[in-house]
């Protein structure tokens, strides 16, 4: 289904929630479902996301307003709204809750140790120890791993074949909404002392932070930056678009949403798919299954994002083995 298609999917959806609370049909048990994001409203990649986790529950047989109701909250990566809205989700009781993002497990988590939850877009849960074991996560929570690692080192790599000057790179994030962020750093030191790179960690926590950060960087040559995943990230991607441009800096992101607004390369995982798998693992607890027992999927797609009209705004010419390698080219 394309995008658009997608949108318009979830705008019929969001359109039927609020009136989730008129009278279900005779004979059916409504169930109810909590969802809490870690991206903004406004995105149209995130309600991608949301439509994708509705239509694979449709197919399921669980329909807004007939067996099923779904609450649906959008802190936007704020830490204070994060907290807020995990407790509204659990003092309504769901059945089970699907998460996005470690800020927003860690924070539901922090309120209930009963009510089932689903996650996706979390980096190595067990590294965070919100699980003890993939195979058999135990408690109230499973889902779907978005981040190894070790792939971070990629991030870097594809940043050097884009820019093969690139002595010194910014890894950029926000420790408060993106704690896993500081488990990918030592795999981009690792590549960077083979690639002959310089890799320094830049911390931000409001939005007046980048430019000073990245006017900074951008006054010695050859440097690029790092852009891991991290909700607070996304929902300030106009504005650090607009500075990486003006300040005419290379970047890597680990959100498609930049790439498809003008960002040089994103690499990162599948997650409108996660999103569907996720639908499936609701579907499988409303109808009986424990969630601990069931796995913590790690992901199998990798997309690569490449943007021609971001390195032409650079002055950088992209080679041909970097472009034919991309899932996707935007003209």
């Amino acid at each position: 289904m394309k995008r658009r298609e997608f949108i318009t999917l979830l705008g019929g959806a969001v359109a039927a929630w609020p009136l989730a609370t008129r009278a279900q049909q005779p004979g059916k048990q409504m169930r109810r479902v909590g969802v809490l994001m870690n991206g903004n409203e406004s995105d149209p990649v995130y309600r991608a996301y949301v439509a994708a986790f509705v239509q694979t529950l449709q197919r399921l047989a669980w329909r807004e307003g007939q067996n099923l109701r779904i609450d649906l909250r959008w802190p936007a990566a704020d830490p204070e709204r994060i907290g807020t809205y995990a407790a509204e989700l659990v003092g309504m009781t769901p059945d089970v809750i699907l998460c996005s993002g470690s800020a927003s497990l860690a924070a539901l988590l922090r309120t209930t140790r009963s009510i089932k939850v689903v996650f996706v877009l979390v980096s190595d849960p067990v590294a965070q120890g919100f699980v003890s074991n993939l195979a058999h996560p135990g408690g109230n929570i499973t889902g779907f791993s978005a981040f190894e690692p070790s792939m971070a080192g990629k991030w870097l790599d594809l940043l050097k074949q884009a820019s093969p000057g690139l002595t010194r790179v910014a890894v950029i994030f926000n420790p408060d909404t993106s704690p896993q962020s500081k488990l990918f750093v030592p795999a981009i030191e690792a590549s960077a002392s083979s690639l002959a790179v310089e890799v320094v960690v830049a911390s931000v926590h409001a939005t007046g932070d980048f430019e000073p950060l990245i006017a900074s960087f951008s006054q010695r040559p050859n440097s690029g930056l790092i852009f891991p995943p991290d909700p607070f990230l996304t929902s300030q991607h106009g504005l650090i678009l607009e500075l990486v441009a003006r300040y005419r800096l290379p970047a890597v992101y680990a959100s498609e949403t930049f790439a498809r607004n003008g960002g040089l390369i994103y690499y990162g995982t599948d997650w409108q798919n996660q999103f569907r798998q996720a639908a499936i693992y609701v579907d499988r607890i409303l109808k009986g299954a424990n969630a601990g027992e069931l796995p913590v999927q790690q992901p199998t797609k990798f997309p690569l994002i490449v943007n021609l009209a971001a390195a032409r705004a650079l002055g950088i010419e992209l080679p041909t083995g970097l472009l034919l390698s991309a899932d996707e080219v935007i003209e």
